[in-house]
């Protein structure tokens, strides 16, 4: 249960953009999943995924047990950094986000 629920407009913008502003789609070079990529610095990266890419995506599909806290998948980890080497992933908090 959420302690706190947003509802003025300018808190909702800000969720908005902490999680999904400057996302850019990176798709798994293995299964194709797709999941929204943002890189503050060389050593930051948020990684959004959804209930289509987890579906999709063999490695997460086979975990067992209860709710991946920080699910991860080696192939798409490997994607996300080739995109990053190609310059495909803009990589800066411009904004702040």
């Amino acid at each position: 249960m959420a302690s706190f629920v947003p509802s003025s407009p300018d808190t909702l913008e800000d969720q908005r953009l902490y999680t999904r502003a400057r996302l850019t789609d990176v798709a798994c070079l293995d299964c194709l999943a797709t999941v929204g990529v943002k890189k503050n610095s060389e050593h930051h990266t948020s990684v959004q995924w959804n209930g289509e890419a987890r579906a999709h995506c063999p490695d997460l599909g086979r975990r067992t047990g209860g709710r991946d806290l920080y699910p991860a998948c080696p192939r798409m980890l490997a994607s996300i950094e080739a995109a990053a080497r190609d310059g495909q992933i803009p990589i800066g908090a411009e904004d702040g986000y």
